[in-house]
């Protein structure tokens, strides 16, 4: 699958990068939130993981921008999230189209868990 990587620490984006590629994945990674969503609007990808707490231009940033344009009921996104995240915030992601809301430290194998089931989806 073709996955893309959005998260303001390198030092995530080049583990998960990794892991990824490892466990057969393409990876592209921006660590930026406006690159992202340039490579979002250029590029197709299988799945968007994304971080929610960004400086300048955050996850919910992109989330916004790609659904007031549209865009977000094309995308498989997984948000990661340092903070708490409330029952009701997770449900308005949800309700804008995030597929998994997950909290850091993430275990890659969960989020690879998840990913693979977009990865079902797509074979059916």
């Amino acid at each position: 699958m073709k996955i893309l990587i959005i998260d303001d620490n390198q030092d995530i984006t080049k583990m998960l990068s990794k892991y990824m590629t490892i466990k057969g994945h393409s990876c592209s990674v921006a660590n930026d939130g406006r690159i992202g969503l340039n490579l979002i609007d250029k590029e197709i990808f299988d799945v968007v993981i994304l971080d929610i707490a960004m400086p300048e231009f955050s996850g919910n940033d992109i989330i916004d921008t790609l659904y007031k344009n549209g865009k977000i009921k094309n995308q498989n996104i997984v948000t990661l999230t340092a903070s708490s995240i409330s029952y009701d915030n997770e449900s308005i992601l949800k309700s804008k189209g995030i597929r998994f809301c997950l909290k850091k430290p993430i275990n890659p194998n969960v989020l690879l868990g998840h990913i693979q089931q977009f990865e079902k989806i797509k074979t059916i």
